[in-house]
């Protein structure tokens, strides 16, 4: 029978994640994606705790342990709103001192993390970037200013490499066990121009090829790829054509759960969809015996597990509901 598909096989990772990891993932919306979907199955982990950042440069600017709010012309405001360029506006505040106060307790909370992380996943969205004249210096959100203050350049292969070889020394300086999964996300910056979206794309791929030739201990999961050659079709994005559709994320986590996941948390992670299947259950009845007796049989099973991981708020939700 003849394929119409385009499938591709990717090798195990020789370097595990187990239920126990603790991971923290960063950059473009997809890192939201990925995170979300490992934060639901109970894993240990931050997601994207500085906001969305799509270019590789500003990703790696925040990251870095030494990263501080050092030059105050990257606070700027708009609209009585306060805002940073190194960030996403999800950070804003009434003032100032009020938003440099969230950034810092945010790095800060961060930097420790970092010690102690497994494995930190990074998503590169986008390598154009935009350089703030005034300074000058690259951003990573131009916080809807004047389009005059800024210059629009694009990354090269090696502004890339350059600048995660002072990031990859700075992190191992604070935790030598740390390694790094790079991914390229499969959103389509078609705000760009369709071209211009494929170089971009073709750069971060590119960069993402030597990062992971000339670091043991980095790694790259083709969830572009994925989406470009494997999935392919466009019933498999939601309706801007843009981003992908929960069919897709969802395809595109299976296969990075195949990759990554040891056979432990595998077995753990079918177990818990069967548990989440059971909390979700409606029924007509909430006070007949019989879904009593189906609550106290689901509160028992999460208390076996609940030495393993946080499930206090399933259980209160379970107990709320017990006679």
């Amino acid at each position: 029978m003849a394929e119409f598909r385009t499938t591709f096989t990717i090798p195990k990772a020789q370097n595990k994640i187990s239920l126990d990891s603790q991971l923290i993932t960063l950059g473009s919306c997809f890192a939201d994606v990925v995170g979300n979907q490992l934060k639901n199955n109970k894993l240990k982990i931050e997601v994207n705790p500085l906001g969305t950042l799509f270019n590789p440069l500003s990703i790696f600017k925040v990251l870095s342990p030494d990263y501080q709010l050092a030059d105050e012309r990257l606070f700027i405001e708009n609209q009585s709103t306060w805002f940073h360029y190194d960030f996403h506006s999800q950070f804003f505040a009434n003032t100032e001192e009020e938003l440099a106060k969230t950034i810092n307790e945010s790095i800060n909370d961060l930097s420790s993390k970092l010690q102690s992380a497994n494995f930190v996943l990074i998503t590169f969205g986008t390598a154009f970037i935009y350089k703030l004249l005034s300074t000058p210096v690259y951003v990573a959100n131009c916080h809807k200013m004047p389009n005059k203050l800024f210059e629009k350049d694009l990354l090269s292969v090696k502004d890339i490499c350059k600048s995660f070889a002072m990031l990859h020394k700075q992190l191992k300086a604070v935790n030598p066990n740390l390694r790094i999964i790079l991914t390229l996300s499969p959103v389509r910056h078609t705000k760009d121009g369709i071209p211009e979206n494929h170089i971009s794309k073709s750069i971060l791929r590119a960069a993402c090829h030597y990062l992971t030739a000339d670091y043991s201990d980095v790694a790259y999961f083709p969830a572009y790829e994925l989406m470009m050659d494997d999935l392919r079709d466009y019933r498999f994005y939601k309706a801007d054509l843009i981003h992908p559709n929960e069919v897709a994320e969802n395809y595109i986590y299976e296969k990075f759960a195949d990759t990554y996941f040891d056979g432990e948390l595998k077995s753990f992670i079918a177990d818990w969809n069967q548990i989440k299947k059971r909390l979700a259950h409606r029924p007509f009845n909430e006070q007949s015996e019989a879904h009593q007796q189906f609550l106290s049989t689901l509160l028992t099973d999460l208390e076996k597990i609940s030495a393993r991981i946080d499930v206090s708020e399933e259980i209160k939700e379970v107990m709320s509901k017990l006679l």
